[in-house]
């Protein structure tokens, strides 16, 4: 075993919501040393860490290399997806430093869910029914002769937004034309996974995996449409709570037992060793939990209520994680509720006007109580020449609060999010809603409580 750098150089690739959750816990780490992080990163991420030089684009991993020698970074932790598929833990690979996140080849079963659904099915991995298609003709004629609910998901990577749940043949006819003629989500679109509808409560199970131990963290339970009362179309995310009460000790006990040991073994069988964050997206079906979709990274915006609740040295877990020594890290969450509300830009998930003044941010993190705490977690902002903070995306920021129960955390959290200021300002007052028994009447497709000037 390899004793964690003290101080230890870290590299944190990604730039919005989820990696300035984990900047803002690996700032915490009395190991840490120095920060470094993308120059193009939100501005929470810039205030905690610093801007590098390197060259990131996939053709210069080499000039990436060589600047990770040249600045004695010891760990590079990888936030989002795109660098994963491109293989960036194969290239940069190096005696002495270490890359959380799961090799290409491991990272298929998340841009690569035709892959993902055989390796499921040759594992005895709970899943959907369903088939892969390249060929758009086939997949038409394969929908037309179906009857019942189904769900169309693109096998690339579309930034969460690449499955259509559908409630009608028309709809799923609709969907393909959508995907695999239109290109809305241009390659990623090339092919499509049709499968059945599953009907039931999400949960998102995300594990801490290092070849052969597997940590299961607090599960969480996202909410992706854009609407209050699950109305409207799929976002990134607009909203997260951790733990959720769903997560029964036997539902959990099923889910490592039957979802992700059998994986991790499945893809061992390959000579494909998984280190990093294996993301279980799943159905709790009448007949038992169901795998809906497998990420190979933090999810967003689960990762800030996780962090939020993380008890524990951050760089410590990620450097044991990475070098296959998790059994001999301690990870442990704080007993309060955390609920995470994404404030957006007006128009998301669709088109969106950037550079528009914010304020109130200092404010939001006053809501909190006695024995609370908020924290504004950026998600797409920047600062503007004049030195003012504006919008810089769809998502802006993740408010998360951790209070004594969720639902005086989703309370805090909507008064916090409520705070922030600025022009087509919305967010989902309902996070949590499913288990609260709290959902508010829908308001329609794309429509939510519309906040700022």
């Amino acid at each position: 075993m390899h004793d964690t750098p003290n101080p230890c150089n870290v590299l944190l690739l990604g730039t919005g919501g989820r990696e300035h959750a984990l900047a803002w816990k690996l700032r915490q780490s009395p190991r840490l040393g120095t920060l470094w992080v993308q120059p193009d990163a939100n501005a929470g991420i810039r205030a905690l860490g610093t801007p590098c030089d390197a060259p990131l684009t996939p053709r210069e991993r080499f000039f990436l290399k060589s600047w990770l020698d040249r600045n004695d970074v010891h760990l590079v932790v990888v936030g989002p997806e795109g660098p994963l598929a491109d293989g960036i833990v194969d290239d940069l690979a190096a005696p002495g430093r270490r890359i959380f996140g799961p090799v290409r080849d491991a990272a298929r079963l998340e841009f690569d869910k035709a892959f993902a659904k055989g390796m499921m099915k040759q594992a005895s991995v709970p899943t959907a029914d369903g088939r892969s298609f390249s060929n758009y003709e086939q997949a038409r004629a394969f929908v037309e002769a179906r009857d019942v609910p189904l769900v169309i998901k693109a096998t690339g990577l579309c930034a969460g937004k690449g499955v259509v749940v559908c409630a009608d043949r028309d709809e799923a006819l609709a969907a393909l034309e959508r995907i695999m003629r239109l290109r809305e989500f241009g390659n990623a679109g090339a092919a499509v996974v049709v499968e059945e509808r599953l009907v039931g409560q999400e949960m998102s199970v995300l594990a801490l995996v290092d070849g052969r131990t597997i940590t299961v963290l607090d599960p969480c339970q996202d909410h992706k449409q854009v609407g209050e009362g699950d109305t409207g179309p799929n976002t990134g995310g607009m909203g997260s709570y951790c733990p959720t009460p769903l997560a029964s000790e036997t539902v959990m006990g099923e889910i490592s037992r039957e979802v992700l040991v059998p994986t991790v073994d499945a893809l061992r069988r390959d000579g494909i060793e998984f280190r990093g964050v294996l993301y279980a997206g799943m159905m709790l079906t009448a007949g038992g939990p169901k795998v809906l979709e497998f990420n190979t990274r933090f999810g967003d915006p689960e990762t800030q209520p996780l962090m939020a609740r993380l008890q524990g040295d951050l760089v410590d877990i990620l450097w044991k994680t990475a070098g296959g020594e998790l059994d001999a890290a301690e990870v442990s969450f704080d007993p309060r509720a955390a609920c995470c509300v994404v404030v957006c830009s007006g128009g998301y998930p669709g088109k969106v006007t950037a550079g528009r003044p914010i304020e109130g941010v200092e404010d939001a993190a006053r809501a909190a109580g006695p024995g609370e705490e908020v924290i504004v977690f950026h998600a797409g902002t920047a600062i503007n020449p004049d030195g003012a903070l504006v919008t810089a995306g769809g998502r802006v920021f993740g408010v998360t609060a951790l209070a004594g129960d969720l639902a005086r955390a989703q309370v805090v959290a909507n008064e916090a999010a409520r705070r922030i200021r600025f022009e087509g300002a919305f967010f989902r007052r309902d996070i949590g809603h499913r288990v609260l028994g709290t959902a508010a009447t829908p308001k329609g497709p794309g429509t939510a409580v519309w906040v700022g000037a």
